[in-house]
Parts: C-alpha cells; structure tokens; sequence
C-alpha cells in the first residue's frame, strides 16, 4: 500500500486535563509542555506526528491570554515541529462559557467563549502556526434530565445559541464543530444530533465532529434506546449494516475526525459525567476495527475540507500518558487510518 500523505496526523493534549484534577481520586494535570514532549517523542519508521489539537482553558491556556503569550505558546509549540489544529472552546460551566441551553446569561457566557477561541484562532493564525482545523463546542448542559422535561424547547433553545455561536465564527473565519458526546444534552444521540445539525442548518460554518469512542455508544443508544442501532448479541453483520446508517446520516456534516477505540462502555471522571470510553488503541477489548470504522467516516473527507484527523484517548490513567510506547502504538494506527483512507 502507497504512503500517504494527508490528512495530516495530529494528537490532542487534553487528555492530560480532562478528568484530571486535585479532587479525591483524581490525578494531577499533564503539563502542555510535557504532552508536547510525549508527543513529539513517538515514531514509528521515522514517521512523527504532524501536529496537535489544542484544549482552550487551564491550565494549557489562559483563555484571557494576551497576543504576546499566545505568541509564546505557538512557538513552543513549534519549536517541536507541530501544527496547530482544532480547538476547544471553553463553553461549560466552570470555564469561561455556560449552558447552550440555559437562560440568556448562561447563553451569553457560550458565545463570549466562542469569541475567545476565534481570537485565539486568529492569533495562531497570524503567527502561522495553524492553517486548518474547526472549534470545538458543545451543548455544554451535562447529563439529558432537565432536556427530557421539554424536548422540543430545550432543542430549540440549543440551536439558536448555536447559530448565534456559528454566526461569530463565520465572522471570523472559524467554523464550528459540536461533538457527539452521549454526556451533552440534545447531541445524546445521532438522532437527536442530527435534527441539532439540520436545525442549526449553517453547514458553511457549524458541522460535526465524529469522534469513534463516542459514537459507539450512539449506536448503542445507551441515552436514548429509541433510537438504538445495535443490541447485545449482535453479529459482525449487523454491526456494520448499522454503522454504515450512522455515518451516512452524519459523515455529510463531519468536518472533524477523532480516531480512538472503545470497548463498549461509558466512562467518567472528576466532574466529567460519563461518557464514551477511551481505550488504547491495541486494547484487546476494543469493539471497533479503528481502520475499517475510520474509512466510513473518512469517505469523501477532502471534499468536506478535512486536512488532518486526531487520535483522542481522553481520561486515560497518566502512567499509561507517560509510557512511550502508548504513543507509539497510537500513531502506529493513524499511520494505518491515513493509509488506508487518505490521499
């Protein structure tokens, strides 16, 4: 099989921030620096990673960061031969932002975070770090109770923050990504993400990002049983008939890609609720074949302005972030992904 060369392969440093923390039981924060180390210290046949995505808030970041600290960032960040990709906005409450689907002061509290992700977009942009990638959102209310109490309403309270939220970003550039989480609100499901997407209906600058581990759990219908695809006891057959209706509804909206494995169940730490879980991408019990599964999100993804993908192993214990092999498997298999799907 021929080498390719795009997308371009990138790591993600949040997992050295989400789900970590100083609460009981919690582990300590991975310093950017020393996820940029990790990073740039795996290769495989001289093959390195390309890049990485950035997590917007602290303590990577101070979301107030002056031009001349975020300057300083880009180049450390350079200064390991990296790019700069997508970007997290800091949307939660705790963070800079609140609720999508809160009052009108929780919903200002999102767009001034999508406002500082442009900016600091801007900021990588002029420095030149960063030439492609989305920002990342979501719907920012965790857990689907109070959602469930007015479906209807509570969706359509969470589309019009984010067109409001997709209009900023469109004013500068930017488009936004929303990721299929089954923790967030009115994105718990494909179907429920997929009348968000149609509803936002702004497909130039709000899509969605696809991450492998979470959809899983759409398919599932772990929050939402109606709208299940698969249940326990499936055959290979049915996996796959199922998963191929998933991704053609939402792969035309997917302008982001986390490559990752799940085994099948949910996960949560700190404050996090739980949510798909990571695993190593050689875990003996991952549900997903990681390259075929890629391949039918990854179908056409050029078209859909997609110039790198990312692995994201979110909430894994950090002596497993801090071996050097875990990395060197992990991009072992997005060298696979881009070389069976790429161009």
């Amino acid at each position: 099989m021929s080498v390719k060369s795009s997308p371009k392969l990138h790591n993600a440093m949040w997992p050295g921030l989400v789900g970590k923390g100083d609460g009981p039981g919690q582990e300590p924060p991975i310093s950017l620096e020393r996820m940029l180390e990790l990073t740039a210290a795996a290769n495989v046949d001289g093959h390195k990673f390309d890049g990485i995505d950035y997590f917007l808030f602290f303590p990577h970041t101070d979301p107030n960061a002056s031009d001349s600290e975020l300057t300083r960032i880009a180049d450390l960040i350079a200064s390991h031969g990296f790019a700069v990709g997508s970007l997290v906005a800091p949307v939660w409450p705790g963070t800079v932002g609140d609720s999508a689907m809160g009052n009108a002061e929780a919903r200002e509290k999102f767009l001034t975070a999508v406002r500082m992700a442009c900016r600091i977009a801007g900021v990588f942009e002029k420095h030149g770090i960063r030439k492609y990638g989305v920002i990342r959102v979501d719907s920012a209310e965790f857990g689907i109770e109070k959602w469930r109490q007015d479906k209807k309403a509570n969706t359509q309270t969470i589309i019009d923050t984010f067109q409001e939220a997709a209009k900023i970003a469109k004013d500068h550039g930017q488009r936004l990504a929303a990721e299929g989480e089954i923790c967030w609100a009115g994105m718990h499901s494909w179907r429920d993400m997929l009348d968000v997407l149609e509803g936002v209906g702004m497909p130039d600058a709000f899509g969605f990002q696809a991450d492998m581990a979470h959809t899983y759990l759409y398919l599932m219908g772990y929050n939402a049983p109606e709208y299940a695809l698969l249940h326990e006891g499936y055959t290979e057959s049915d996996f796959y008939a199922a998963y191929e209706k998933m991704t053609d509804k939402l792969r035309p909206w997917t302008i982001d890609f986390h490559v990752a494995q799940n085994d099948g169940n949910v996960h949560g730490a700190g404050d996090h609720d739980k949510t798909g879980k990571h695993c190593p991408a050689d875990d003996p019990n991952g549900k997903l074949d990681i390259v075929r599964c890629a391949g039918y999100w990854l179908k056409d993804a050029a078209a859909r302005g997609i110039k790198h993908i990312c692995w994201d192993g979110c909430m894994f214990p950090n002596a497993m972030l801090e071996t050097p092999d875990t990395w060197n498997q992990i991009l072992d298999k997005m060298i696979r992904v881009r070389n069976a799907h790429g161009w």
